[in-house]
C-alpha cells in the first residue's frame, strides 16, 4: 500500500466571518493519466488497490458536514474506494480520530456518477487542525484515465 500525494495540495482561504454565513463547499479534483498515475502525483505508479491518495487539504477549524463525488470518467473495472481525512501531521487527536471512511465506505470509482457521503453513522466534526482529504482505493489497480471531483461542504467555526 502506497501513499500518493498530489503535488498541488492548496490550501483553501476561507474567511472566519462573512456577510452571508461561513459555509462554503470545497472542491478538490483528481484525475489519473492513461497509466492509471495520478496526474500531479508524488508517484508515477498507477494507484494500486489499497492506496492511499491525498487529494487535499481539509483546513482546521472546519465543521465537516457533507460531502459529493463526482465521477466524471470511471476508473477501470471494479475499483472501489473510501473517502476521509487522515491529519498532516499524521498525529491522531482523541477527541476527532482520524478516519478514511467518514464520508464514503463504498465509492463505485470504476462507473460515472454522483455519488452523495453514503457513512451514516458519523456525526458533523470540526477539524481541530488541518487534515488531508484522503481517498483510499479498493478492488483492483486503476489502469486508465479517469477524473473525479470531490464536493465537500464545511462550516468554518474556528478551532476550539
Amino acid at each position: 500500500m502506497a501513499t500518493i500525494t498530489k503535488d498541488t495540495l492548496g490550501t483553501h482561504k476561507l474567511p472566519t466571518t462573512a456577510p452571508y454565513g461561513t459555509a462554503s463547499t470545497l472542491h478538490y479534483s483528481l484525475a489519473t493519466a492513461a497509466n492509471g498515475s495520478v496526474v500531479g502525483g508524488s508517484s508515477t505508479a498507477a494507484v494500486a488497490s489499497g492506496d492511499v491518495v491525498r487529494v487535499g487539504i481539509l483546513p482546521a477549524g472546519m465543521r465537516l458536514n457533507d460531502s459529493l463525488t463526482a465521477v466524471s470518467i470511471g476508473w477501470t473495472a471494479t475499483v472501489t474506494g473510501k473517502l476521509g481525512f487522515a491529519y498532516v501531521d499524521g498525529v491522531d487527536v482523541a477527541a476527532v480520530p482520524q478516519d478514511d471512511d467518514y464520508f464514503n465506505s463504498s465509492l463505485a470509482l470504476a462507473t460515472a456518477g454522483r455519488y452523495p457521503a453514503n457513512n451514516v453513522a458519523v456525526r458533523p466534526v470540526v477539524l481541530p487542525k488541518d487534515a488531508y482529504l484522503i481517498v483510499t482505493t479498493g478492488t483492483a489497480a486503476n489502469a486508465k484515465a479517469s477524473q473525479t471531483d470531490f464536493l465537500v461542504s464545511v462550516t468554518h467555526v474556528g478551532v476550539a
